[in-house]
């Protein structure tokens, strides 16, 4: 899809579209209303800008859209594009020994009762062995760094979809 094709649908079709890239309704309202964008660097731009400017309970809205990391079953049962899309991002867990698997369960659930979110992170190219590394690793944060680093992960999620919406990056 073009922008300009994009620019060409109807709001509740961009909105619809937007929202398979971030599940926050703030940033996907705050997104429509700047619109047109010139260009594809433009909409990233715009996209960035208002991820930025949303609130945590914003941010949190986007992270409750996400299965959980690991939870090939989740992703299996909701096929929405979204889902269909992090089952891609999620497609190195696949080759993960059943072990780790376990353990990203039980990694999930003690950050959750940490933090109050579904742990999020671009997991784009990362095995499984990695993502267990790193949501390991970030349950030593404090609750205020660990929303930051989240809410970057959630960026770098969205931008990826939306290249992957507009024809980049896809194989």
């Amino acid at each position: 899809m073009t922008i300009a094709e994009f620019d060409g649908l109807d709001i509740e079709k961009k909105k619809a579209l937007l929202h398979t890239c971030c599940g926050s309704t703030a940033w996907v309202n705050n997104v429509l209303e700047a619109l047109p964008a010139e260009d594809l660097i433009d909409l990233f731009q715009i996209a960035e800008e208002k991820w930025y400017a949303c609130h945590e309970s914003d941010w949190r809205e986007a992270f409750a859209q996400h299965p959980r990391i690991g939870d090939i079953n989740s992703l299996k049962e909701n096929l929405s594009a979204a889902n269909a899309w992090a089952e891609k991002e999620q497609s190195a867990v696949k080759q993960a020994s059943e072990q780790t698997i376990q353990e990203l369960a039980a990694a999930n659930e003690k950050y959750e009762q940490r933090f109050g979110y579904t742990f999020i992170v671009c997991a784009t190219g990362k095995p499984a062995n990695e993502m267990l590394q790193i949501l390991n690793q970030r349950l030593y944060n404090s609750p205020e760094v660990e929303i930051q680093v989240a809410m970057e992960e959630q960026l770098k999620i969205t931008r990826l979809r939306l290249e992957k919406l507009f024809g980049i990056n896809e194989p």
